[in-house]
């Protein structure tokens, strides 16, 4: 920033003026008199001093941070962007001892290539060994695109924020002031690798009678060993909360590429809350298999699917915003786990509280899914108190092979605004079962319903007046609520703070911009 010093030294001879008192010289009166009050023997009054200007601009730390693991952290320098000059401290590859990242004035983390928290620990493998922990306000960003953060089984990470001091994953670029609404694909993603029970493996078998299960996976677009899968589905892979992860999604390998957050067999003792992704080049986030309970969690500007889940994944989440950008991106949700019907466990994705928008000026949102959501294979989805608002598009697709083992799906206080076509039956469905399927007109679902929300996303009076369903009775997890939708109203500001604006989504004068490193 440059300081107009012709014009700041102008303003300071002004107020030095303001300075001078009534008793110095009055006013004249109505006859025109000037009274001059003559002193003696007193001493000129001391100047005010001009101030010194100051930069806002960031300035680097000394140095990097003292970490637990021997390996230390890399002083690699400095990073300068709009929002000033930063110190640079570049993480090992590899975190053999539990370390703390403490927030520290102009200093950034970076991740360089795939970061392992410690060593896949196995399939049957118990308690936690490596656990990175990351203070409030401490932002990593990935020094090239095939950096990736994977939290192997067996060990975890401890990233929990506040509300106005998020932890921030993201890419150099953003750093740089590079980015622009479209920018994604600059690095990898977060990927937490569990011990609870999958399908679809790629290693070992699922249970069946007299079979234990010894299913495993291997990362998507990993070209080393990131397996995960196993047979506790309480396990923890520790916890995020108060999280953004921007502009994610390279391709790591073989046109398979990463999430903003990407779950893998995660158990039910992983804590996840609050929870932003913003502009992944593939799904916002997407959970395989494991026992995933989650709230609060915003996914804007997705290129791919808002919200996929599959392999067998048990699921519990509430209060979703999925916000995706005109023109661009696939389903708002895609639950499936299409080809393996048969496979134990089935898929059972719970949602409750959900606002999920497709942009009215886009016609092309849905693409390969050609709809808003889409549920196939052995997918059982049942759906609470949720607002779609895809005007352009068709709202359910249902594709199944029928049978014993097709997909389900039950729907209670969900009002949807849908295209001319509101339904797509493929494999085995067609287009009225789907309708069945969803009952409108029954238990308080609509697919007629004429959206009246405000500032994007929160309720209006048409949501109001719709009455919820008690959600507690389905899980122990859900909070109890009498709204439906993510947000109740304008006083309900679970969002703002910790997430960050763009053009697609504004969160409140609370939240800084996408493009932007916080300073503070």
């Amino acid at each position: 920033m440059k300081t107009n010093l012709g014009l700041f030294l102008v303003g300071c001879s002004v107020l030095a003026l303001a300075g001078c008192g009534p008793t110095d010289i009055a006013s004249p009166g109505t006859g025109g008199n000037v009274t001059i009050n003559n002193t003696t023997n007193n001493p000129a009054p001391t100047p005010t001093p001009t101030p010194t200007p100051t930069s806002s601009l960031v300035t680097p730390a000394a140095g990097c941070p003292t970490i637990a693991d021997p390996q230390g952290l890399t002083d690699s320098g400095t990073i300068t962007g709009p929002e000033g000059t930063w110190r640079v401290c570049t993480l090992p590859n590899q975190i053999n001892v539990s370390s703390r990242l403490v927030k520290l004035p102009g200093l950034l983390y970076r991740l360089n290539g795939r970061t392992d928290v410690g060593v896949d620990r196995g399939f049957s493998s118990t308690g936690t060994n490596v656990t990175l922990t990351i203070d409030p306000g401490v932002v990593l960003f990935a020094a090239t695109g095939t950096t990736w953060l994977a939290v192997n089984r067996g060990n975890a990470i401890d990233a929990v924020g506040t509300a106005t001091q998020p932890i921030i994953f993201t890419s150099r670029d953003n750093v740089l002031g590079l980015n622009n609404e479209f920018s994604n694909q600059q690095w990898g993603g977060v990927v937490l690798m569990g011990r609870a029970p999958i399908t679809d493996c790629g290693f070992g078998s699922v249970a069946s009678e007299g079979v234990p299960n010894t299913c495993e996976r291997q990362t998507e677009g990993a070209t080393d060993p990131a397996r995960y899968g196993g047979n506790n589905s309480a396990d923890s892979s520790g916890r995020m909360k108060y999280v953004q992860i921007r502009y994610s999604g390279f391709v790591l390998s073989a046109n398979s590429e990463l999430q903003a957050l990407t779950t893998e067999g995660t158990g039910s003792g992983t804590e996840l809350d609050y929870i932003m992704a913003y502009n992944s080049s593939d799904d916002g986030v997407e959970f395989f298999g494991g026992t995933v309970n989650l709230k609060h969690l915003v996914v804007v500007g997705a290129d791919d699917d808002s919200l996929d889940m599959d392999t067998g994944i048990q699921a519990n989440l509430q209060y979703l915003l999925l916000i995706q950008r005109s023109g661009l991106g696939d389903s708002l949700m895609e639950l499936d786990s299409n080809n393996n019907e048969a496979q134990f466990p089935r898929q059972r994705a719970r949602i409750t509280n959900f606002t999920a928008i497709q942009p009215a000026t886009s016609s092309n949102n849905e693409s390969n899914n050609q709809a808003a959501m889409l549920f196939r294979g052995n997918a059982d989805v049942e759906l609470y108190n949720g607002v779609v608002v895809a005007p352009q598009n068709e709202c359910i697709r249902m594709n199944g092979s029928g049978g014993a083992n097709a997909a389900t799906l039950l729907a209670r206080s969900v009002v949807m605004t849908c295209g001319p076509t509101k339904y797509i039956g493929t494999g085995t469905y067609t287009a009225a079962q789907v309708a069945t399927f969803f009952g409108a007109g029954s238990n308080n679902n609509r697919d007629d319903f004429t959206s009246t929300l405000t500032g994007g996303f929160i309720n209006g009076a048409n949501e109001t007046a719709v009455t919820a369903f008690t959600v507690t009775g389905v899980s122990s997890f859900f909070d109890n609520v009498t709204w439906i939708g993510a947000v109740r109203n304008a006083s309900d500001t679970w969002y703002a703070g910790w997430t960050c604006n763009s053009d697609a989504a504004n969160f409140g004068s609370t939240s800084g911009r996408c493009t932007a490193i916080p300073t503070t």
